[in-house]
C-alpha cells in the first residue's frame, strides 16, 4: 500500500506543457513524520540530506511516560503520513474554490477508456464546456497527446515509480496549467484501481470507470476505490453481447459499498449513454465536501463490507 511503500515520493515525478518541462519536484516541499509517541510534525525541507533517501529524525522527551503499543503506533504511523496529503488537498479544494472551478478526478484501471471518453467530449462540447485536462501517467506523454489534438490545454504529470497522484502533484499541475475562472478541469489519474483511491486530491467528484471486459465483481475485489466514487462509469457497453459482464449485478455490488455513487453506462466509442453523462456534468457544480478522515473511512469500509456479507 503506497501509504508504507514510499511510491508517493515526488523526487521522479516531471510535469510538462509537451512543449517542454516545466518543473520537477524537489527540495522545498512539505514533509511530516512522526515521533515515538505518535505526535506528527510538518514543516518543509528547503535543504537536501547527505543520504537523499533519508529523513528520519529525532525528537526526544524526557517525561519518561509509557509508549503505546507498537500496534496502535503503526496505525498511526499511516494515517499520519496520508494527513500531509490531506493538507495539501485542503489548499487545493480551496484555491478550486476560489475560482469557481471544477475539478473532476478520473480514475480506473488501464485501458477501461478514460482518455477515450474524454478525448469525445472535449470534441462533442466544444465551446459549451470551458475545460482543460491533468494527465497522469508513469512514462510518456500518449494520452496527453490525443487530448492535445482536441484543441485544449493539457498538463502531464508523469509519476516515474508513482501508481498515483497525490495532492502535492496536483497542486504543481493546477500551477502549470492555470485554469480559468468558472472552467472545468479533469485530471486523468495513473490506471490504478488500487492506490489513487487513498488521496484525496482537492477535487469536486470522483469518477470511477470500469469497463464491461473487466468483469462486474470489481466493487468488491476493489471496495475503497468503489466506496470512494462519486459516479461510476460501466464503459464498453458496445461488447455487453460478447462478455460476460451483468451490469444489474455490478451496480449492486456498487450499492452494498456505496449507495451514494450515481451510476451510468455508456459507450465512449460508439456514443451510447454520451447524452447522460454530458447531462451529469451540467449537473456536478457544487464543490464537494472535505472527505472523512482515513480512520473514519476505514470503519465505514469495514461496516458496509460486513452488511455485503
Amino acid at each position: 500500500m503506497c501509504t508504507t511503500c514510499g511510491c508517493g515520493d515526488e523526487a521522479g515525478t516531471r510535469i510538462s506543457n509537451l512543449a517542454g518541462e516545466l518543473q520537477t519536484p524537489g527540495p522545498g516541499y512539505l514533509h511530516s513524520h512522526t515521533d515515538e509517541h505518535g505526535r506528527t510534525y510538518t514543516h518543509e525541507h528547503s535543504h537536501q540530506h547527505a543520504n537523499a533517501g533519508s529523513h528520519d529524525h529525532h525528537h526526544g522527551h524526557a517525561d519518561g511516560h509509557h509508549h503505546a503499543d507498537p500496534g496502535t503506533e503503526t496505525i498511526l504511523l499511516e494515517q499520519n503520513l496520508l494527513a500531509k496529503n490531506d493538507l495539501l488537498a485542503a489548499t487545493n479544494r480551496g484555491w478550486l474554490a476560489g475560482r469557481g472551478v471544477r475539478a473532476f478526478n478520473v480514475m480506473s484501471s488501464p485501458g477501461a477508456g478514460k482518455t477515450t471518453l474524454l478525448v469525445r467530449t472535449l470534441a462533442e462540447l466544444g465551446g459549451r464546456l470551458k475545460a482543460g485536462v491533468i494527465e497522469g501517467d508513469q512514462e510518456t506523454s500518449l494520452d496527453a497527446d490525443r487530448i492535445r489534438a482536441t484543441g485544449r490545454p493539457v498538463i502531464q504529470i508523469n509519476t516515474g515509480a508513482g501508481c498515483h497522484l497525490d495532492a502535492g502533484m496536483l497542486r504543481h499541475g493546477l500551477d502549470a496549467l492555470s485554469p480559468e475562472a468558472g472552467s472545468t478541469v479533469f485530471i486523468e489519474n495513473v490506471g490504478n484501481l488500487v492506490c489513487p483511491a487513498l488521496f484525496d486530491l482537492g477535487e469536486t467528484a470522483k469518477v470511477v470507470i470500469v469497463s464491461v471486459t473487466e468483469g462486474d465483481d470489481k466493487p468488491q475485489k476493489y471496495p475503497h476505490m468503489f466506496m470512494a466514487a462519486d459516479l461510476v462509469i460501466v464503459n464498453k457497453s458496445d461488447l455487453l453481447p460478447y462478455v460476460d459482464f451483468d451490469v444489474d449485478e455490478c451496480l449492486r455490488r456498487i450499492r452494498q459499498i456505496n449507495p451514494r455513487a450515481e451510476f451510468l453506462t455508456l459507450s465512449a466509442t460508439t456514443g451510447e449513454g454520451l447524452a447522460d453523462w454530458y447531462g451529469w456534468l451540467d449537473g456536478a457544480t457544487s464543490p464537494a465536501a472535505a472527505p472523512t478522515p482515513g480512520a473514519a473511512r476505514s470503519e465505514s469500509l469495514t461496516g458496509s463490507l460486513t452488511e455485503a456479507h
